[in-house]
């Protein structure tokens, strides 16, 4: 059987064919058999160059003794240990404790391709790289609240305040003001358009009908107002507007604020009998009701609905595979209890797609009790559908609570990590401008 030969970790003189290195203090003698295998690498080039020829040896290394043929080399001994597996093993693994970033430049030093790395490790880099863009997009957005343009012109310099006061609740507090007044103005909206709708609240107009009492329509123009306002004052100050209008957030807001103008406009031209047709006043009342999905825009202000949005977007696998399941067994189980509750005279299955109904609440474990099965047959198919309901349901929740919880914490790493980056170069800005005016100072 063909043994591959260890680095050797000792002292003394090298012997024939073998090349002793330096690593940080860590002194390593290798084969040049193994070396040879990847022939382009940094110690296959050492091996193979003359030992006269010290330009070349300086390019390749730190520091030569040429008495005992070693080479030192200032790098990390421990990204070394995980190198010299290459030249053993054909691949690489990046051990626990090691930045995988840091250890691709060690790569690149050693002239070694990255194609060597095991799977699972480049998938670890792939992750490393993602958290960089992401720090490095969150340091962006941070040095842009902070930067100011003394060159831009007083126009571009007020375009720019209001954006970042309509826009960017973190950068001030009257921006943070307005973004907690356009939050309860969406609530408030959202709960006077629910009030509407009970009847004690409601008044009688002079055709005798239940129409919004007016101390609630004067709300909700209040609110509406805020809305348009504050749309437009965003489309006013956006750096891109055909961007900004073509948003789906900014859609659904234009959505939510243009039918309150539609309805104003009919009734103030007279045209009562267009808004008496049913379908326009429930085409209207559901775009009124989409000025709720304005909610969703404070997403991007809040870690934790961006966290949730994340893990359900992780595991939308495993909510495909519970659809499935949920599917498979609601066809499966009301045609069994459309057949089993035939032979029963007062069934209340009267075919199988009306029994998907009383399978989506049994399996769902609502059971609302208007449908349900009076057979002994038809009762056990119940009992078995709804303990594969109860499991089907259960399956997905650790996934999605460990994307989760896996997802919150990395955005709370990631904005430490851009924070304590901005205050680098800060303090990094602050000691070039005190350099400067030392040296200016000295001469």
């Amino acid at each position: 059987m063909w043994t591959v030969p260890k680095p050797k970790y000792r002292t003394g003189l090298c012997a024939e064919g073998e090349i002793a290195v330096n690593i940080g203090g860590v002194r390593v003698v290798l084969f040049g058999e193994v070396l040879n295998r990847y022939p382009e690498s940094r110690l296959a080039e050492l091996l193979n160059c003359s030992t006269q020829n010290h330009e070349v040896i300086s390019s390749l290394c730190d520091d030569f003794d040429p008495c005992r043929k070693e080479f030192y080399f200032d790098r990390d001994p421990d990204a070394f240990k995980c190198i010299i597996d290459v030249y053993y093993f054909g691949e690489i693994h990046i051990k626990p404790g090691i930045c995988p970033i840091c250890f691709i430049k060690e790569m690149e030093f050693w002239k070694i391709d990255q194609n060597v790395l095991d799977e699972c490790c480049k998938s670890c880099l792939s992750e490393k790289e993602e958290e960089l863009t992401e720090i490095a997009n969150k340091v962006k957005v941070i040095l842009e609240d902070l930067e100011v343009d003394e060159c831009i012109t007083r126009t571009q310099r007020c375009q720019r305040f209001l954006w970042r006061l309509m826009e960017k609740p973190g950068s001030s507090l009257p921006a943070r003001i307005i973004a907690i007044a356009s939050f309860l103005s969406v609530l408030v909206s959202a709960v006077v358009m629910c009030v509407g709708t009970i009847p004690e609240l409601q008044v009688t107009d002079v055709e005798g009908k239940l129409v919004e009492h007016p101390v609630l329509e004067g709300i909700e123009t209040a609110c509406m107002l805020w809305f348009t306002a504050e749309y437009f004052l965003r489309l006013a100050s956006s750096p891109n507007k055909v961007h900004f209008a073509l948003s789906f957030m900014n859609v659904i807001d234009f959505m939510a604020i243009m039918p309150f103008y539609v309805v104003l406009s009919l009734t103030y031209l007279g045209t009562t009998s267009m808004m008496e047709l049913t379908n326009v006043q429930q085409a209207v009342q559901a775009l009124r009701i989409m000025r709720i999905a304005r909610i969703f825009k404070l997403a991007r202000h809040s870690s934790g609905l961006q966290t949730l949005t994340y893990a359900l977007k992780k595991s939308l696998k495993e909510l495909g595979l519970l659809l499935m399941y949920m599917g498979v067994g609601i066809f499966v189980f009301s045609a069994l209890a459309y057949t089993m509750e035939q032979s029963h005279p007062e069934t209340l299955f009267r075919s199988i797609p009306h029994s998907f109904w009383w399978a989506i609440i049994t399996m769902t474990t609502v059971g609302y009790g208007d449908i349900y099965p009076k057979t002994t047959l038809g009762k056990c198919n119940a009992a078995v559908s709804f303990l594969c309901g109860v499991i089907a349901i259960a399956l997905p929740i650790h996934p999605i609570i460990n994307n989760f919880v896996v997802f919150y914490n990395k955005q709370k790493v990631l904005e430490t990590a851009a924070k304590h980056e901005v205050e680098l170069m800060e303090l990094k800005s602050g000691k070039d401008a005190r350099r400067e005016s030392t040296s200016s100072l000295s001469k």
